[in-house]
């Protein structure tokens, strides 16, 4: 003869029984006190070392795009990084990319993203990000650092 157990109602990730109909979470907007200016990260200038690991942007690339999707994926990053949508490439980091061909490019490169304002008056952007070439003897260990003296 089977015991029955009683059984504990099946529940949700959310940690409530799924049987009862729990609004979702939602986080509150902070609202603004009238005058106060929000401060906005992505205008001020600011220099970075990055390191990218192209190999992984690259993995299943055809061998004849590799050299030109390294560039592309580059200035993806520097948006991603810098908020701006203005990005130029260094010719010597362009070089860099190229210096072994159009199949191989390197796995890593050390990149320096530095934000700075538009002289161009009529851009439409203020700011626009130039992304240089850092040499560097391996990439072991190395984070992204603020660069405070350009």
């Amino acid at each position: 003869e089977l015991l029955s157990l009683p059984r504990s109602p099946r529940r949700s990730w959310s940690g409530t029984p799924s049987s009862s109909r729990a609004r979702p979470r939602t986080r509150r907007r902070s609202t603004m006190v009238k005058g106060e200016k929000r401060s906005n990260r992505g205008q001020d200038l600011v220099t970075r070392d990055y390191t990218i690991n192209l190999h992984k942007r690259l993995h299943g690339i055809t061998f004849k795009k590799k050299a030109p999707r390294a560039i592309r994926e580059i200035k993806k990053f520097a948006m991603q990084m810098m908020k701006t949508s203005d990005v130029r490439i260094d010719a010597k980091l362009n070089k860099f990319i190229w210096h072994a061909g159009i199949r191989n490019v390197p796995y890593r490169v050390r990149v320096r993203l530095a934000r700075k304002r538009n002289e161009d008056e009529e851009a439409s952007e203020k700011l626009y990000t130039l992304v240089q070439h850092v040499e560097v003897g391996d990439f072991k260990n190395l984070q992204t650092e603020v660069v405070t003296d350009v």
